[in-house]
């Protein structure tokens, strides 16, 4: 089997059918089916299997998978080495991170680190922290930025900082900028959180119901809202309040949309890790980036305990 044919056969996985594969290869549909018949001549055996809407991998694909998305970022880091040794001042550097953590304090990195290397071609994307070791692991970015431990062997996780979180209320909220003895006192509020989703979910999606649950309370009034900007304009409307990132909400504490209510007994953040694949290429100036972001005194919002 060659790369191409892995490549097409990576592509529709990740597209979830022929015709969009088709197009983000840039080669007509008979073209990419004719190039799978092929491999699957070759291996014997089937990769895809026809499913309501598309094609989904078979038992063989799901083993050929983690494979042909090494082989390929293989390919990708021999392809960096070299134009490394090229252009040693020059190329390209993808960094991925969770939205929450491209704030303020990350992108003062970034401007820092374009300045000392103006002739690199920067990317950054948001995803969740799943997304962002998914794409690391493939090689489609060389950096991420991700909350908690992944212990994914193919992924190398270094722990650079914490994010606090705190319980965020609108400005005219009875306990806004006051500091009250217990979370407990809050257990009659109505709570906004990220919707259950053990895939996918934040960290602090769920962090609020961990904490009451530690002091004896079993339920408390929520509402699942899976935008970050949505929970926040309606915890301004005074609809709700929510354990949330600081940094996330630093314009509105300042603007004076939104308070803080801070607890004596509840003291929280979550761990942010930086990923890069195990055993991957990384070029002089990704290892530079590396080394900004371990430096970064408030990355995301304090320094590492």
């Amino acid at each position: 089997m060659d790369s191409e044919a892995l490549l097409t056969f990576v592509t529709i996985h990740q597209a979830g059918g022929f015709s969009r594969a088709a197009d983000l290869l840039g080669r007509s549909q008979p073209a990419i089916s004719r190039r799978i018949a092929l491999l699957e001549e070759e291996l014997g055996v089937p990769v895809f299997e026809r499913a309501a809407g598309g094609v989904v991998l078979s038992q063989a694909g799901r083993a050929l998978l983690p494979h042909a998305e090494r082989v390929l970022a293989a390919l990708r880091d021999a392809t960096n080495a070299i134009a490394t040794l090229r252009t040693e001042t020059a190329g390209h550097v993808s960094i991925v991170a969770v939205g929450t953590l491209a704030g303020t304090n990350l992108t003062a990195v970034l401007k820092r680190f374009v300045a000392d290397h103006p002739k690199i071609d920067l990317s950054i994307s948001t995803a969740t922290s799943a997304e962002v070791s998914e794409l690391v692991r493939r090689g489609e970015a060389m950096i991420g930025l991700r909350y908690l431990l992944d212990t994914d062997p193919d992924i190398v996780c270094e722990h650079i900082a914490s994010e606090p979180l705190v319980v965020v209320c609108a400005a005219e909220h009875p306990f806004a900028g006051q500091r009250l003895d217990s979370l407990a006192s809050l257990s009659d509020e109505r709570w906004f959180a990220f919707r259950i989703a053990y895939d996918q979910r934040e960290t602090f999606a769920d962090n609020i119901f961990a904490q009451f649950q530690a002091r004896g309370i079993a339920e408390i009034r929520w509402t699942p809202v899976d935008s970050l900007n949505a929970k926040k304009r309606l915890i301004e409307a005074g609809l709700g309040i929510a354990l949330l990132p600081e940094s996330a909400v630093e314009e509105e504490l300042r603007a004076g949309s939104l308070a803080t209510i801070r607890l004596a007994d509840l003291d929280v953040a979550n761990p942010v890790y930086a990923v890069v694949r195990r055993g991957g290429y990384l070029s002089p100036a990704t290892r530079n980036l590396l080394a900004l972001l371990r430096s970064a005194p408030r990355l995301a919002g304090k320094p590492v305990s």
